[in-house]
Parts: structure tokens; C-alpha cells; sequence
């Protein structure tokens, strides 16, 4: 049998955009979900379920599970095994514990759809908790009142905890009872573990949890641009470069690839912050869907209050430019879908 894996095929960067929204989005509404259908072993109360949809579904870039997808086809691409020998690729579909390539390649898949959506179960959590009173007390995210404006404090601090639960929930599925739940399609679970250890130090005091420590600990200081960029490499860059590196794990890349996977996770973590300070002072919160100009009504330090407007899109340019740079590294044969999101980041208007 000739188990060679063949190479992606040609792909439109916005087709594909829009093809893997669709897929995160259907995912997200049937995880995030009480229905006996989703296979979950929890019962939540009604309004806690309804906190936590409100927060995760109809908003938001998905910027995160678009990384983590593009990062998990341009490895698979890389990976593609058209240029080894039949018998080697016996030997790393063996090595995987898949029975042939279409085994192994819909446990891979079914690995990085729900790595992208526990990624961006803990970002709307961090999302949930950021808004409120306690820490930055928005009342806009999204384009609509935010959680505890609409669910109360109480519920809206219970319905982030529980999505932090349920992302490693997702990344950690077993069958059924009655062995129902497609067996071949759970992915190893090594694969878990890794998954699991990357999205815990990105979202935690190494990572997202600490930045927002320090964030919350500099209002009204005046940081050096060393110190905010350490601040937004585990504030927003943690969670973004832990999006391509947990899409890549799915798919096994080499140690090389592995560190220009790396290098482009930091580069478009940073640039996004970057981009992200100069539209709250360059765009309206209609357009934004939060409220615009509330880092300067707090008086948090910022890239654009560091180094003004125009050296901040300047320094926007540079990362994009790094990151271009890491993926031409990277030995990839196909990184069209990160270039793509690489330009959106740095050029998107909200």
C-alpha cells in the first residue's frame, strides 16, 4: 500500500480564511455547550453556559485558532512524505501509533481543531476577566456589552474560569462508555500532554497572566521600550506565539523548523500589540468594537505614548519584516497561510 502523504494543494489565502472561521466556529458552538451531542461529562448550570457562549461565539479576529491551523498545514506541508521512501513513511506512521496515513492524518487534524479552539477558549476568558471592574472595567468588547455588564460580576468571574477548564478539556478527549467517540481520531497522547504544557506556560505567570501583572503594576509609570516589550511578549505575544507553536506540535516539525516557527510566533506577537496600540489612538470604538483611547484615559504606557505614532508603525513594519524573514527560514514548503496572516496582523484596521 502506498502510504506517502501528498502535498497541500493550492489555496487561496481568504478562501482559506474563510473555510477554517466557518470550521472554528461550528466547533466552538458544539464544545461550548451543555448538548448530550458534544460528548462532554459536565452538566453546567443555564446561565453559567449562557455567560460563557456569550463571551466565545459571534465576535473576535479568531486570530489565535487561524495560527494555530496555518502553523499545523505549513508543518504538514513541510512534513508531506511524497520525497521519502514508501518504508520510511511506514515507519513514521508506526512510530505515531496511526494504523495507515488517513488514520494519522485525521487524528492530526482533529488534534489542531481543537488545539485552535482552547486557544481561543483562553483567550476569551483572559478577555472576560480583563474587562472587569477589578482590572481594566470595560463595558464594551466585541461590539457589545461586556460579561459582567450584562451577566454580573459573579457570573462573568465563574464563566472565565470555567472556559480556562474546558480549553484543556478539549485538549484532552477520551471515548465514550461505550467507545463511540472514534478512537482514531483522539490524538496521542503525547500530543496532549505537549498541547497541554504549551497553552498552560503561554496562558500563566510565565506568560499571558504575568504580562497582565506587570500591565497592571505600570500604570502611570514610564517604561522603557525593553520593559514594554518584555511586558507584551507574555501580556499578547505569549498567547499568539503558543497559537503557531501548538499548531506546529501537531504536525512534528523539525528542531530547525521549530525554531523559525518560534521566531515568527514572537515577531507577530509583538507587532500585533504594536498595531494594536496605534489603532486606540487612531480608530474609533465603533470600528474597534471596544472603547477606543482607554489606555491614555489610564494612563498605561504604550508603544505610541514610547516611541509616537509614526516610529510605532515604523516598528510594526520591522516585525512584520522579522517574521517574513523566520518563515523563509523555516524549510516549510508551503507558508502562504501564515505570510497572509503575518500581513493581516500589521495591516488590519481593527
Amino acid at each position: 500500500m502506498d502510504t506517502r502523504i501528498t502535498p497541500l494543494e493550492a489555496l487561496d489565502v481568504s478562501a482559506w480564511t474563510n473555510r477554517q472561521l466557518a470550521r472554528v466556529e461550528q466547533a466552538l458552538s458544539q464544545w461550548v455547550s451543555v448538548d448530550a451531542s458534544a460528548n462532554l461529562e459536565h452538566h453546567a448550570p443555564a446561565d453559567l453556559m449562557a455567560a460563557m457562549r456569550y463571551a466565545v461565539l459571534d465576535g473576535g479576529k479568531r486570530l489565535r485558532p487561524l495560527l494555530v491551523l496555518a502553523a499545523f498545514e505549513a508543518v504538514y506541508s513541510g512534513l508531506a512524505h511524497d520525497y521519502l521512501p514508501t518504508e520510511e513513511c511506514d515507519e513514521e506512521i508506526a512510530r505515531r501509533g496511526a494504523a495507515d496515513s488517513d488514520t494519522l492524518t485525521s487524528a492530526m487534524q482533529t488534534a489542531a481543531l481543537r488545539a485552535a479552539c482552547a486557544v481561543e477558549l483562553i483567550h476569551a476568558y483572559s478577555l472576560v476577566h480583563d474587562d472587569m471592574p477589578c482590572m481594566d472595567n470595560d463595558v464594551l468588547r466585541r461590539g457589545k456589552p461586556t460579561v459582567h455588564v450584562q451577566y454580573g460580576e459573579a457570573v462573568a468571574l465563574l464563566a472565565g474560569d470555567a472556559l480556562q477548564a474546558l480549553a484543556f478539556e478539549l485538549l484532552t478527549p477520551q471515548s465514550d462508555a461505550h467507545g463511540s467517540s472514534a478512537a482514531h481520531l483522539i490524538p496521542a497522547p503525547a500530543t496532549q500532554a505537549k498541547l497541554c504544557r504549551l497553552l498552560a506556560r503561554a496562558a500563566g505567570c510565565a506568560g499571558m497572566a504575568g504580562g497582565q501583572a506587570i500591565d497592571l503594576a505600570s500604570v502611570g509609570l514610564h517604561l522603557t521600550q525593553e520593559q514594554l516589550c518584555e511586558m507584551h511578549r507574555l501580556k499578547t505575544g505569549a498567547l499568539l506565539r503558543a497559537s503557531v507553536m501548538m499548531g506546529a506540535a501537531c504536525a512534528e516539525p523539525l528542531p530547525a523548523t521549530r525554531q523559525a516557527l518560534q521566531r515568527f510566533g514572537a515577531a507577530i506577537g509583538l507587532a500585533f500589540q504594536v498595531v494594536d496600540d496605534i489603532l486606540d489612538v487612531t480608530a474609533d470604538s465603533s470600528t474597534l468594537g471596544k472603547t477606543a483611547g482607554k489606555d491614555a484615559e489610564q494612563d498605561k504606557p504604550t508603544y505610541v505614548s514610547l516611541m509616537g505614532l509614526e516610529a510605532a508603525r515604523a516598528y510594526a513594519q520591522t516585525l512584520h519584516r522579522q517574521a517574513l524573514q523566520a518563515l523563509a527560514e523555516s524549510q516549510l514548503k508551503d507558508t502562504r497561510m501564515l505570510r497572509g496572516l503575518a500581513d493581516l496582523v500589521v495591516h488590519r484596521t481593527h
